[in-house]
């Protein structure tokens, strides 16, 4: 029984980080924001991200390791949009690369990159208690 809460678990928090990154898809898509030299690549990585919090959502009552692994690798593919939308000068600071906007504010309060960040830090945490056991106790 605890292993099943354990899965649902699994599953609702990459179904919750996937309807956020779908948001995020919905509302850039067919934007400028495409076509960037550094914004594009994040996009489609967001797109990617979204596809594998789907995947790592159907794996988790199966193999809940495997899920787990691809959970991790898709917030590490959604988190970098999140971080641009939230603090945007430190990330203009890190990447670098030439940006057609002006910097407005080195810190922005936008409720879906937030809640983005900590669906991604929920997710990443259930995902990585999944590790800690043996192989031959994982059901």
């Amino acid at each position: 029984m605890e292993h099943q809460r354990q899965k649902v678990w699994q599953a609702a928090s990459c179904l919750l980080c996937m309807a956020v990154a779908c948001k995020f898809d919905v509302q850039l898509d067919g934007t400028e924001f495409m076509g960037g030299v550094v914004t594009g690549p994040l996009l489609q990585m967001q797109d990617i991200g979204c596809i594998s919090f789907l995947l790592a959502a159907a794996l988790a009552f199966r193999f809940r390791r495997v899920a787990a692994a691809v959970a991790l690798l898709a917030c590490l593919l959604c988190l970098p949009l999140y971080l641009l939308f939230t603090a945007p000068g430190p990330f203009r600071w890190v990447v670098g690369g030439e940006w057609k906007t002006p910097l407005m504010a080195s810190f922005v309060w936008d409720w879906w990159s937030i809640g983005g960040l900590l669906a991604v830090a929920f997710a990443t945490l259930v995902a990585v208690k999944v590790f800690p056991g043996r192989v031959g106790n994982s059901p």
